[in-house]
Order: C-alpha cells, then structure tokens, then sequence
C-alpha cells in the first residue's frame, strides 16, 4: 500500500512539473511557457518582430530572427518607451526598452482539441503610453472560458509616430509614422501564421481594444494592410473619427518631424537614430516638442479612415463596441469655473459662437444641477462618445454588418482605505490627492463609469486591480459584461442563454439599439442621437475644410 502512494506521489509531482512547461513549435521556433494555477497555459514575451533599433529605429517592424533551441517564454518583454502618464498603469515587464515588440498568449490547457476563437487586445493609452502586460488586460479569465487571448507591444509617441521627409524618401512604401499602427499589423500577421499551433483559429480572430486600442481597432478596419487578418471587432471608447484625436495629413506630420529634428539639433537621420532611447523621449516629452497623431500616409492609411468607410471599403466585420456613462466629468469642460448657469453659458459662447444657442438647446443649463448634467455630457460627447458613436454608425451603413453598441454604468465603488491618500483622474488614472484646497469649493461630479473604469469588468479582472473594494454588484456585472462579449468573439453575437436581450443594430435602423450595462443589462433606443448628429455636422464641416486643404 505504501509503495501504490509513494508511485502516486511521484507521478502527481513530476506531472505538475511537466503541466508547468507546455512547449509550442511556431515558425520562429519552439516556446516554452508556464501553466497557470487555474490550468491555464501563459506564453509570455513572445518576439513577433526584431527589436527596432539602430537603423530599424522609424522603420517598418522587420520578421523576427529565428532562434535555435527552446525559448523561455516566462516573462513579460519590456515595456515600450513612455513616460508615466497614467497612475493605474502597472506593468508587469522587467522594465522599459526600445527593443519592446512583444506578445503575449493565453491558451486554455485543452487548446489542442480544437480550432479555439482568437481574441487579439490593443492595449490603451492615447499612443503615449500603455503595455500588454498590465494586469487589467490579462487573457486567464477569457481564456478559461475557451479562448486564445493575445495582447501587443507597439511602439509610441516619438517612436511610434515620428514622420519626416527623410524617413518618406527612404521607406519603400514612400510613407513614414504609423509605426505602432504597422506594429498591431505585424502582430496580427503573425497570429495568422502562428496562432494555430497554441490550438487557435487563425480565421476566427477578434481584434480588440480600448481608448487607444479602440482607436486602433478602427484604424486597422480602416487599413487595406489588415483585411482578412480578423473576423470581429470590439472597441470600447474610441475611433479615429475625433476632431482632436485622429489623424493627420503626412506633409504635416512631416514638417512636425522637421521642427523637432532642428530642436534637437539633428537633421540628418542617423544622427536622430543615435540619440540614445531615453534622451529621445526626454526631449519629445518636452511642451509642446512632438504631438502623437495617426497619419493618412498613403499606405497604412490610403486615405482618409472616413473617405474609407464612406466608400465602404473598410473590413466588413460585426462591430461590437461603445463607451462609458461618464467618459469625462463636468470639470473636464468647466475647468476651474463653477458650474453656475453664468459661467457655463459664456464658455458655451465662446466655444461655439453662432451656434452656441443650438447647443444650449442640445445641451440645456439653467440650473446648477442641469449645467453639470450638459457639461459633463458635451465633455464626454466631444472627447470620446461621439467618435466611437460615428464609427458604429458609419460600420452599419456601410458594411451589410451589424453593429452592437452599449453604455457602460457600473460606478467602481470606494477605494479600499490603504489607497485614502489617492483619487482618480480624468483618463481612468489615480494620482495623489492636492493638499491645495481650491479657493470655491465645487460640487461633486456625477456618478457613473469614467473612462477605462470599465477594463476590469468587460475582461474578467477585477481581481487583478486592488485598489478598489468590489462588490458583489461588481462581480456580476463583470460576469454579465465578459458573457456578452466571449458570445461575440466566439459567435459574433454576443446574446446567449439566460442573458437579456442585446438587439444588433443594421443600416435600414433609424436609430441604434443601444444595451446600457450595469448590474442588470437593458437594451434601449438610443437617446441622445440628435446630439450627435449635431457633432458629426461639426465633424464632417471640418473635414470637408480638410479635404480643401490637402
């Protein structure tokens, strides 16, 4: 008897031993991984491209230098240059590096048995910042619902967006910037070639994304480079369709790129790639030295993301995507005024001039409690709702895809009391709370969700972020927001069994259907279209003005 437990003994340890390094032949060579205590098998740091630096600095991502032997794929790869922007970003990468074109992979244990749904994450971070190895994006919990989950290191700011005439001339594509959007595509190809041998299915793949992932999701639907490299799409708070956000002709990108090589007192291109990566991102990090822009470059972008999809030449995919209740609060509009009828009426005027009294009506102020209600609503509409709005309304029409939009509005509750000292931020961040007591004190902002609160819950990790003390209200609207969207990655559709109905939106609705996501789901009408209509006049006004000027 003692001689069947000791064997049973040794067969369970060496078989733990065995389960923790699950090894995957791809194209560059054999991976080996770790297993997770859940089961989950977690691929990490994987090379996609050779790191870009030297001469591969400003450059197209070139293929990965095949490798002899097993890679570990243990660790994170580090994270891309940036600065520390946002208080909640906590990384899990050894550190920052130029050499920063990573992946990452979750795989569930039975991968093997079958063709799995892909779901490929674009990290965000307004292109400035932001790694796939935060926490928040971590693919365990979809992946144990029987998914492949894969999140991307691309490069940012200056690094990732830098145009030049130099850099134009030299490309064989004629083009330069949009070097961390051409990263997500180079990423994405390998998934293609790749993903199969982690059990995934390379023609079942979801891109997805917030805030500047959002935006990224858009503008790879948008790109002729990525067509049939995915099946789905799911943006959460963003699209290249933004007024101060999006994109930027080349020439001017260009002479941008001109104006910072003659700050740094380097012309010439290979005295720019010399600067070594740190001194680089101190002096683009300077005020008002280089401003992050996607780039109509002839390439990546032929033209204009709003020419393409009015065309209707973008990738005819289900959408699902929306934004949260509160994407900014009231003071992101107001700034230090208060929010009297007074001060908010002057702002408007002098914002919008001849038609500040359609926006008064669109966006009413005649009580202090009205004015942060308008407010709060034109700083959210004008910084991220309407953009994702018009992306989901240009995809409807244009594509013979539905579309399936929601509001997010589960407020995260307290703060647990070792983090008393601290208070959140405009873009989802957390930094220390101002000693300074501001001379009028001002009213509270809204309840509702703010922007990227809404990460944790619609990925299955709220337990990854302890700052805040969950609720059970947390968990299940957690458990209702990843149910929706495992449906939609594995379906495209994301209405299942015992879930309230999320009716899809086609381009014969005169309205979309919009299911506002809190602790139960309810699909609605959506009410505010007369809003946004009013911005996309606005918009599409400016981009007319934009088409002139080319």
């Amino acid at each position: 008897m003692k001689k069947i437990f000791f064997t049973t003994v040794v067969f369970f340890i060496v078989s733990c031993v065995f389960a923790q390094a699950p090894q995957v032949k791809v194209e560059a060579g054999i991976l080996e991984g770790i297993t997770l205590s859940s089961g989950v098998q977690s691929f990490r740091g994987i090379p996609f491209a050779k790191p870009p630096v030297g001469d591969l600095r400003w450059k197209e991502p070139q293929a990965v230098v095949p490798w002899n032997g097993i890679r570990k794929a243990d660790h994170f790869g580090s994270s891309p240059m940036q600065k520390p922007i946002y208080g909640d970003m906590r990384f899990r990468s050894s550190g920052m590096s130029e050499d920063c074109l990573y992946l990452n992979v979750w795989r569930p244990k039975a991968a093997d048995e079958g063709k799995l749904p892909v779901l490929v994450y674009f990290y965000g971070g307004g292109f400035n910042a932001g790694d796939g190895s935060e926490n928040r994006y971590d693919g365990e919990s979809f992946a144990k619902e029987g998914l492949i989950v894969v999140t991307v290191n691309y490069r940012l700011g200056i690094f990732g967006f830098f145009a030049h005439p130099a850099l134009t001339k030299e490309s064989p594509q004629h083009a330069s910037g949009n070097y961390g959007l051409l990263d997500q595509h180079a990423a994405l190809l390998w998934v293609k070639k790749n993903i199969a041998a982690f059990g995934g299915d390379p023609d079942a793949v979801t891109i997805g994304g917030e805030s500047a992932g959002s935006m990224s999701v858009s503008a790879q639907m948008a790109s002729p480079l990525s067509k049939g490299l995915f099946k789905r799409a799911i943006g959460q708070s963003g699209s290249v369709f933004n007024l101060r956000y999006g994109t930027i002709s080349l020439s001017e990108q260009e002479q941008q790129g001109i104006t910072f090589a003659d700050r740094v007192n380097a012309k010439e291109l290979d005295k720019l790639r010399e600067i070594p990566a740190s001194e680089l991102l101190d002096k683009a990090s300077e005020h008002g030295a280089f401003a992050t822009r996607l780039i109509v470059d002839g390439y990546f972008l032929p033209k204009s993301p709003l020419a393409i999809f009015e065309a209707g030449e973008q990738s005819k995919v289900p959408l699902l995507a929306g934004w949260t209740s509160t994407e900014a609060p009231y003071t992101a509009y107001m700034g230090k005024s208060y929010p009297s009828p007074e001060n908010y009426e002057k702002l408007v005027r002098t914002q919008y001039g001849a038609k500040a009294d359609e926006v008064l009506k669109l966006y009413p102020g005649k009580t202090e409690m009205e004015v942060i209600r308008s407010s709060t609503a034109l700083a959210s509409d004008n910084f991220i709702v309407y953009s994702t709005w018009k992306w989901l309304d240009l995809q409807r029409k244009n594509s013979g895809q539905p579309v399936f939009v929601y509001i997010f509005g589960k407020p995260r509750p307290a703060m647990q009391p070792a983090y008393s000292d601290v208070q959140t931020g405009l873009a989802g961040g957390i930094s220390k709370k101002s000693e300074k007591q501001p001379k009028e004190k001002m009213p509270e902002p809204l309840p509702g969700a703010f922007h990227a609160s809404d990460i944790e819950y619609l990925l299955g990790n709220l337990k990854s972020n302890d700052v805040f003390a969950w609720t059970d209200d947390d968990y299940r609207v957690s458990r209702l927001g990843q149910n929706y969207f495992v449906n939609f990655i594995k379906t495209g559709d994301p209405n299942g069994k015992e879930l309230s109905l999320w009716p899809k939106t086609l381009g014969k609705d005169k309205r979309m259907n919009i299911l506002n996501l809190n602790v139960d789901a309810k699909a609605s009408p959506e009410e505010f279209r007369h809003r946004y209509l009013f911005l996309d006049k606005l918009f599409m006004d400016q981009a007319q003005k934009d088409r002139e000027n080319l």
